[in-house]
């Protein structure tokens, strides 16, 4: 089986329910006909308008989708994700989604579960997670990157072109040596990772992409992944 990660810079049935065409392209990739979905909002505190945004949109697809509450009575972790053929991880707060997995030790099961060839996704805080580190707004004040799950190698920063502060905190990271690079994710795109060692860009807004962001001799440089274009 494929490990895969599949990492959204932003959008998605977060911002537009009920439209589907990345998660539809997420199902795709289980090869099932009806996968098994569960959604993870951890990061803003189990919200529930989110959920609602959640299933209006996978409700219209061939799915069998359930979310998974930490703030409410919380079912047996060790039966319900293996039953899984896709996680999916709502944005927020990483730092403090990770600590309520941590201490729930989903963070062992999920990676048990990608390691069998679950389908591992999520925007934002969603696709932070599965790095080694990232850049989070989980603080009021500033950027920072904190470590993260490290499913695959690398650091990410999602929103890479829809806030302004983004493009300067990676150039940042990168010439105090806080990383030699970052897999930077655009709104409307999805970096699409296999076995940790294949890459594609995953367009579904208007010509989005991923990069990988280094700098050489006091300049950064942005090099972009292959794209698919999933909406024209």
């Amino acid at each position: 089986m494929d490990k895969q990660i599949i990492a959204i810079g932003g959008g998605g049935f977060g911002r537009n329910p009920g439209d589907g065409v990345i998660e539809q392209y997420i199902l795709d990739q289980t090869g099932k006909e009806k996968p098994n979905i569960c959604f993870i909002p951890t990061a803003t505190g189990d919200n529930e308008a989110y959920k609602v945004n959640y299933y209006s949109t996978f409700s219209k697809l061939n799915c069998n989708p359930i979310h998974l509450d930490f703030f409410k009575r919380t079912p047996d972790l060790e039966q319900l994700i293996p039953r899984q053929d896709v996680i999916f991880v709502g944005g927020g707060n990483t730092k403090s989604m990770l600590a309520v997995w941590k201490d729930w030790n989903l963070d062992k099961l999920l990676k048990d579960a990608y390691e069998k060839g679950v389908v591992m996704s999520g925007v934002s805080a969603g696709a932070n997670c599965w790095f080694e580190r990232a850049v989070v707004d989980s603080w009021e004040e500033d950027l920072r990157v904190i470590d993260c799950l490290g499913f695959v190698k690398g650091n990410c920063c999602p929103h890479y072109d829809e806030e302004p502060q983004r493009r300067p905190a990676v150039k940042k990271f990168l010439e105090d040596g806080i990383a030699d690079s970052f897999y930077s994710v655009e709104g409307n795109c999805a970096l699409h990772i296999k076995n940790d060692d294949e890459y594609l860009s995953v367009n579904f807004g208007k010509e989005k992409n991923a990069y990988i962001v280094s700098i050489d001799e006091d300049k950064v440089k942005e090099a972009a992944f292959n794209r698919l274009s999933i909406r024209t």
